[in-house]
């Protein structure tokens, strides 16, 4: 990818963000997108933070673990992607935000990574099953405020919103309703724990973006609209 192809890729998503926000009453400045780099060469991800765009997301630990060496130190980096707990001590410490908290014990285990690295906050959003698929991690809707009051206070693990993943349907009104369910979920929690930091709702990827956005989304995970197709 040369820079000015770049370029243009990222005002082109500018735009369609933009339109999209205007078309529902939002201000396109309350919502940012990250780029979702899974299967992206590196290379390809240098032309594009050349080009000016610097937030970048992975689905898998190593992956990104791998890229962060080889890129710019200025990349914020984000996991969306399910996180082991096994892998949390690669993790914390080399993101700016992870998507995927879901479980207590994941919890407590970046908890201890962040304080024996000595790593500072680390920010996390709570992952929510919207769709109720089976194949997909995170809390089922009903779970979420039983979950939050069982969390411990913690000096370093910070939570900043929630995040979804809307269902592989072509139905957008089933789309719509489990984004729905989110943004009403996170205004129960800003009402329950106002004491809490509840502003990003991480929901829309490149298919069903205009929903989310009409849904109340302010960051966005974006892959296939802006690199293409993935390999693999």
């Amino acid at each position: 990818m040369e820079i000015e192809t770049a370029q243009q890729k990222i005002k082109a998503l500018d735009r369609a963000i933009g339109e999209a926000a205007r078309s529902c009453g939002r201000d396109p400045q309350e919502i940012r997108a990250i780029l979702v780099t899974k299967t992206v060469p590196p290379q390809d991800i240098l032309t594009v933070c050349k080009a000016g765009f610097k937030e970048f997301g992975e689905n898998r630990v190593q992956e990104l673990i791998k890229k962060k060496e080889e890129l710019p130190p200025e990349i914020q980096w984000h996991l969306v992607g399910h996180l082991q707990t096994n892998k949390v001590k690669y993790v914390v410490g080399h993101v700016a935000l992870i998507h995927s908290l879901d479980r207590l014990e994941l919890f407590e285990e970046i908890e201890e990574q962040a304080v024996k690295k000595n790593a500072g906050e680390v920010s996390c959003l709570i992952q929510v099953n919207s769709s109720g698929e089976a194949t997909k991690y995170g809390l089922a809707p009903e779970r979420v405020i039983s979950f939050v009051q069982g969390l411990p206070v913690s000096q370093v693990v910070k939570i900043r919103g929630l995040m979804t993943i809307g269902p592989f349907t072509e139905d957008d009104g089933c789309i719509r309703k489990a984004f729905r369910l989110v943004r009403d979920l996170q205004g129960e929690l800003q009402r329950r724990f106002p004491d809490r930091d509840w502003g990003i709702l991480s929901m829309g990827m490149s298919q069903d973006y205009r929903i989310a956005i009409e849904e109340g989304a302010n960051l966005l995970r974006i892959g296939t609209l802006f690199f293409g197709a993935r390999k693999a």
